[in-house]
């Protein structure tokens, strides 16, 4: 059974371990990255626990454009307005892929975003993940302009329904 929970400062070494095994080095986020988000974007930054060790996280702050720039994987934007929630990252560990936890992790999201009254949650992902996240409600808005790490990036977002907020 998965717990979910804001991030805290001792989690840094284990998030950094997990973003270093989930993507290449061009891609990966730095400690100090993730330094930064803790401190500023907690309240965004969610991890799930397996008996107390984090097994996977979601984070990213919430941003004034609908689209996510290069330049938010090196310092956190002010984060006092904007309509968009962004994921900078996903990462679930190796020993539990396959068993749901990126959903859950998508879902708890979803909800942050609703309780923050965001237009929508908008992320970057490579092709072959598109159809991970349209099973999620995400739709793609074809390529970005990223170029984070040399890779093509597509855009993708997740409308959030604020008749109800």
């Amino acid at each position: 059974m998965y717990k979910f929970r804001n991030v805290k400062t001792e989690d840094l070494d284990r998030i950094t371990e997990l973003e270093g095994r989930a993507f290449i080095p061009e891609v990966a986020d730095t400690k100090e990255a993730f330094r930064e988000r803790i401190e500023k974007i907690s309240d965004t930054f969610i991890v799930a626990e397996d008996n107390n060790e984090v097994v996977g996280f979601i984070n990213g702050p919430i941003i004034k454009q609908p689209y996510i720039t290069d330049d938010l994987f090196k310092k956190v934007p002010d984060t006092t307005n904007g309509e968009f929630l962004s994921v900078l990252g996903l990462v679930v560990a190796e020993t539990h892929q396959g068993q749901g936890l990126a959903g859950l992790l998508l879902d708890r999201f979803t909800k942050r975003a609703e309780k923050l009254k965001t237009k929508s949650i908008t992320l970057t992902c490579i092709e072959n993940l598109v159809p991970f996240y349209e099973r999620y409600g995400f739709e793609s808005h074809g390529p970005s302009r990223s170029q984070h790490g040399g890779e093509q990036w597509f855009n993708m977002v997740k409308s959030i329904d604020r008749r109800e907020q």
